[in-house]
């Protein structure tokens, strides 16, 4: 192994990555708490605890519930509990995670459509409400809220309302931007949520949180295709927050205290403090990057997403050999695009620990040095480095 490859395989000083992200430190210290039987009355009390707070952050009036795996079990048991060989399913693709996300719902559902929009723009509304017109036969709409390779965030809320209206049920993916933005489960007309909080929560990627409406309820009950006795099922999970109920199968322990930790924190701080804080350094980033000379991938400034910096690669320029420059010039890391969006861009996340205005001059300094060294010419990166600091004095 070569020096260069010893460095770029080293660990980074600073993870500014779309996760991954960095735990706050309440949560690592509540991760090392002894581990209690899951039976022990004394856990399930306090299990029951922690759901009801984990729906004050939430902000709804159910109970939510939390599947024991990382939030793409949550996703993908959706797709398979709500969802009957008879339906007809509307799939809303921003980016190559709203793709994927149909290529769950695709093969269990009797008709298939999708709305699919550039991956640097977001879903109209008003295409929705126009396609459920015509396809009144619609029976659930899903969307990704965030679609983190892509850097964009959809109008939920308003996507909500049209859906609403037309009857449907409707699924989110706001993994990557829960606890970053306001998301008001109700007034988004959500009937099925699918976050975690490996993300702006600021803890480690293990759980799966969900909220589920009275009519998503009603809807897997009646779906004898909905998983049962599995590990995808999200019906056997449904009275388990109770400490009178017993679990399914044994709960994460020890990342149920770090959700705690991080609910706690996120509580404690305020949520629109927290709200605020992600979009203040979203803003500075952006900022940033056009003093510098660089293009925002976003379409539009507006539809950019708070919790994430997307930025387009300039011609010539390998996403791969930019981010192990910045790695070993100056320690830090960020992320890649996914699939259509690899090699096209590069992402800076701004979750839970590296939401911080500050964070976005280590960003900058790194992604400015590396690529003009890339493109044979500097960056102005004082420049970058100045529109930012505007923007947090702002």
């Amino acid at each position: 192994m070569n020096d260069k490859t010893a460095a770029v395989n080293a660990p980074a000083l600073f993870t500014l990555t779309t996760g991954p992200v960095n735990c706050y430190p309440e949560v690592l210290s509540a991760l090392g708490k002894p581990v209690f039987y899951d039976y022990d009355p004394s856990f399930m009390a306090y299990y029951e605890k922690v759901m009801k707070k984990l729906a004050v952050a939430l902000g709804t009036s159910d109970v939510p519930i939390v599947l024991q795996g990382e939030p793409v079990l949550g996703l993908e048991a959706a797709a398979y509990s709500l969802v009957a060989p008879e339906d007809t399913v509307l799939n809303l693709a921003s980016g190559v995670y709203g793709a994927g996300y149909g290529e769950w719902l695709k093969p269990r559902a009797g008709v298939f459509h999708e709305i699919r929009v550039a991956y640097n723009d977001v879903v109209d509304p008003v295409a929705v409400d126009e396609f459920l017109t015509n396809h009144p036969e619609v029976g659930l709409v899903a969307v990704c809220h965030h679609d983190t390779p892509s850097g964009t965030i959809n109008p939920i809320r308003e996507i909500g309302e049209v859906v609403r209206k037309h009857g449907a049920l409707y699924v989110v993916d706001s993994v990557s931007a829960w606890a970053g933005v306001e998301v008001d489960v109700e007034a988004c007309c959500i009937d099925l949520l699918v976050t975690g909080p490996n993300k702006c929560l600021g803890c480690p990627p293990a759980l799966s949180i969900l909220t589920v409406s009275e009519r998503a309820w009603a809807k897997m009950a009646a779906n004898p295709a909905a998983p049962r006795a599995s590990i995808l099922s999200i019906l056997d999970w449904k009275d388990a927050w109770r400490a009178t109920e017993g679990f399914p199968f044994t709960p994460s322990v020890s990342e149920i205290y770090g959700l705690e930790a991080g609910i706690d924190r996120y509580l404690s701080e305020g949520p629109a403090n927290v709200w605020a804080r992600h979009a203040k350094t979203a803003e500075a980033m952006r900022a940033g990057v056009k003093a510098m000379g660089l293009e925002l991938w976003a379409a539009r400034e507006e539809i950019a997403s708070p919790t994430c910096t997307t930025i387009k690669l300039p011609d010539g320029v390998d996403e791969t050999e930019l981010r192990n420059l910045m790695k070993v010039r100056y320690g830090v890391v960020i992320s890649s695009g996914r699939a259509e969006t690899f090699n096209k861009l590069v992402r800076v996340g701004h979750m839970g620990p590296t939401a911080f205005p500050l964070y976005t001059v280590l960003a900058l300094t790194a992604l400015g040095g590396a690529m003009g060294e890339l493109l044979g010419k500097p960056l102005d990166i004082g420049a970058a480095v100045a529109a930012a600091e505007a923007v947090m004095r702002g």
